[in-house]
């Protein structure tokens, strides 16, 4: 028991061992800076979409960001409990991140085809980690990573059929 004279810091002894709490919390990290960057970029489309699908496409992208807001919690929450901090900034997400800024604002149909890059990204992010937890037997992080991916790929394949309607 912790007294006010004497704090502990208690150990985390969740069952993984912890080099491979620090693998995959770190393989979190980049599916962090990942989905936060691809939360960015959605959110800042559904901010200046224009033209004829402007409606469906603002619509699309809102309900995409609000998604995304709340799986980098969760992504985030992850880390924690693996006793690792999770990355906060700008500047970590960069360095770790695989998916680029858009800085313009680039055409709706452009706006597409880099949400289906991004989304494309993180689901290639989110495979690389999938290792790690499974070497950890990390079944929590396992589950978190597929249910992440499947909504990244039916994603990719949403946008992919507004510009490829074939």
């Amino acid at each position: 028991m912790q007294t006010q004279d004497s704090p502990k810091k208690m150990s985390v002894d969740i069952g993984i061992e912890e080099g491979a709490r620090q693998e995959i919390a770190e393989g979190l990290s980049r599916v962090l800076a990942d989905t936060y960057t691809l939360y960015l970029k959605t959110h800042y489309f559904h901010w200046n979409v224009t033209g004829p699908m402007f409606t469906s496409l603002h619509q699309m992208f809102e309900e995409q960001y609000t998604e995304l807001a709340i799986a980098v919690d969760e992504i985030a929450e992850r880390i924690r409990a693996l006793g690792v901090y999770a990355p906060g900034s700008y500047s970590q997400f960069a360095s770790i991140g695989s998916i680029p800024e858009t800085s313009e604002v680039p055409g709706a149909e452009d706006m597409v085809r880099l949400l289906v890059e991004a989304n494309e990204a993180v689901a290639k992010t989110l495979r690389s980690v999938y290792p790690a937890a499974e070497r950890g037997e990390d079944e929590a992080t396992a589950d978190l990573l597929t249910d992440r991916l499947r909504v990244h790929e039916k994603t990719a394949w949403m946008l992919r059929s507004i510009v490829n309607p074939q």
